[in-house]
């Protein structure tokens, strides 16, 4: 216990000095020159960081709504001459870039970060010199450099060069993350579970990151993952991922008694205008008794993962400069194979897609026309933020094995982006499809509805956002898939219960979110208000015997736009009907979020998901 004690201890005393430091790098300092201010004390530098009197300047700055590719039109088809990297550091912010910080806030910031290294940068472009400006790529280029883990914001930039009319200079500006991350998941009287890292080693695009579980009443009591990525390796886009834990949330419940080791490769279509994308896993996953469960309850398995896909973008040369073809067409195919080599004897030779041995060969067709917005204030707190609109709609077809059930399946993923000039952001969304099996359709399902965002209301200083999401589910002929459950995003979100089943599923979900001006050691607040409401009817049961879930709730979303640590939020949540839940009231505190808007022009072929939304398509 003495040694748990002192690793809080240093965890709580390493976030608030790390808060404390880069809060100075958010403080206007007008009198860095005057040498009577490094005399001042920690304290007055403390009441500094507390920016309750002075406004923040991305608070102040008008609310994004521009087309990603409006910038770089007026330069379409000009020679690229010379591609110049500049790199902001904590001192200065894309906001405000009179803002200082203060010199000893910066020798300390710098003693635990190192700036991505210039090759990472030009690794991560898309263009090179002596070529051709494309104003679609650019604008692409721009939007992936942000959604790089360790990038807080980029832009870039055309440089005119006097008397050079056909030729242009890029400016590539890219601001880091403190890269260190630190999250305390679970701190209990008989559990501490957290995660330190580095998602960019000495500057270098190498993640590494350790997790640790120490719990009494598991066996071993300490248990720990492993993690290594690097991105783009050789500037092909490819990242690759070592994973190992004997801490991973097992199939059954949640716990964390499954030992597993992954490999991955992957290469996503990150531009419209490349060729190919594709993924490669290999994973290995059991399960070990280390909360010694009885027998009945234990649920032992072992299987193996190989899961692999490519795909190529069709076309692309003869839209590289030609505006008129607006429509893109990219083609993939699919192999993977989940094989159990045991089973829980729960569930034996039964149906039951968590622990049935899968596998498939699909096929997928996609054609989006699909383009971005910077905008800001949906999901974080002033950051630059991009937003698709356009259409995307994917036909999937293939053979699929599920234990010795053999079956053909073909679906439909359809999604429409809509942004209107004051700001609301809407998306329309359809997913249908189903097995055949000797002319029969079985797990035959549609899903639909649609999400938005209202424009940016201003209340002294206070930014507020509406969001709002409708669904309809339903399932047909169910014959190996998992019924509806409601313990999801197109549920009842923090329901913690799988008894609550059926095949038909109508739910609204409404949450409205206050960004506030003032900070507190460079943190931000967002306080938030929300209400769930399901309506699930039991499987092979008339409508008249369906059932009414809701949650009311809100909370408290804290977030330092300057760290890589994601967002912290405390929810509180009121289930009104107390039968729902043992609980009537919930709290819960979660630490290091990731809130992103989707931003894929595709995904490897899969069949339709209706429990959850693995590639984040539903915000």
């Amino acid at each position: 216990m003495f040694l748990l004690k002192n690793i809080i201890c240093l965890g709580v005393i390493f976030s608030l000095v790390l808060s404390f430091y880069c809060a100075g790098a958010q403080t206007n300092d007008t009198s860095a020159n005057n040498s009577s201010e490094k005399h001042k004390n920690i304290f007055q530098l403390g009441i500094n960081a507390i920016t309750r009197g002075s406004v923040d300047s991305s608070m102040q700055a008008n609310v994004l709504n521009i087309k990603n590719e409006a910038p770089f039109l007026p330069y379409q088809g000009k020679v690229i001459r010379h591609i110049i990297i500049n790199q902001f550091s904590f001192e200065k912010a894309f906001t405000d870039t009179l803002k200082q910080t203060r010199p000893f806030a910066v020798k300390f910031i710098n003693r635990l970060h190192r700036n991505t290294k210039e090759w990472v940068i030009r690794n991560n472009l898309f263009f090179k010199e002596n070529t051709f400006l494309n104003a679609g790529l650019i604008a692409d280029n721009e939007r992936y450099l942000r959604s790089l883990e360790y990038i807080h914001d980029a832009r870039i930039v055309v440089k005119k060069i006097t008397g050079q009319s056909d030729s242009v200079d890029l400016v590539v500006m890219t601001k880091d993350f403190l890269s260190l991350t630190l999250a305390l998941n679970s701190l209990q009287a008989n559990r501490f579970k957290a995660r330190i890292g580095d998602v960019n080693i000495l500057g270098t695009a190498q993640k590494f990151q350790f997790t640790t579980l120490i719990e009494k009443k598991r066996n071993p009591g300490f248990g720990y993952e492993l993690l290594y990525r690097i991105n783009s390796i050789a500037s092909t886009f490819i990242n690759a991922t070592v994973d190992y834990s004997i801490i991973n949330s097992n199939l059954k419940d949640g716990s964390e008694d499954e030992h597993a080791w992954y490999i991955k490769l992957e290469r996503p279509l990150v531009s419209q205008y490349l060729h190919f994308a594709g993924g490669l896993l290999f994973g290995d996953n059991k399960t070990v008794n280390s909360y010694a469960k009885p027998d009945s309850l234990f649920y032992k398995y072992h299987y193996n993962t190989v899961d692999g896909w490519l795909g190529y973008n069709l076309g692309v040369h003869k839209f590289l400069f030609s505006r008129k073809i607006k429509s893109r067409q990219f083609l993939s195919l699919r192999y993977f194979s989940n094989k159990f080599a045991e089973v829980p004897y729960q569930v034996k030779d039964q149906f039951n897609f968590r622990f049935n041995s899968r596998q498939a060969m699909l096929a997928q067709f996609t054609f989006f026309r699909q383009n971005f917005y910077k905008t800001n204030y949906v999901y974080g707190f002033g950051v630059t933020e991009d937003v698709p609109y356009g259409y995307n709609i994917a036909f999937t077809a293939g053979w699929y094995k599920q234990l010795q059930l053999k079956r053909l399946y073909a679906g439909i993923d359809a999604n429409r982006y809509i942004i209107t000039d004051k700001g609301k952001v809407l998306q329309y969304f359809l997913r249908t499809g189903s097995f055949i099996n000797r002319g029969e359709l079985q797990d035959a399902a549609i899903l639909a509805g649609v999400s938005k965002f209202s424009r940016i209301f201003s209340f002294k200083n206070i930014k507020i956002r509406q969001y709002l999401r409708f669904s309809y589910t339903q399932q047909f002929n169910r014959i190996g898939l998992d019924p509806l459950f409601i313990y999801n995003d197109f549920g009842l979100r923090y329901f913690n219960t799988d008894s609550a089943s059926g095949d038909q599923r109508i739910s609204l979900h409404t949450e409205t979110f206050f960004f506030l001006k003032y900070k507190l050691l460079g943190y931000k607040f967002a306080p938030f208000a929300f209400g769930d409401i399901v309506l699930l009817k039991p499987e092979h049961e008339n409508f008249a015997k369906s059932a009414l879930y809701y949650g009311l709730g809100g909370g408290l979303r804290i977030r330092n736009e300057n760290i890589v640590f994601g967002t912290v939020e405390v929810r509180f949540i009121y289930f009104p009907r107390k039968s729902q839940q043992s609980n009537v009231f919930k709290i819960l505190i979660n630490t290091n979020i990731r809130f992103r808007y989707n931003s894929n022009y595709v995904k490897p072929p899969d069949i339709i998901q209706l429990n959850s939304d693995p590639d984040n398509n539903i915000d």
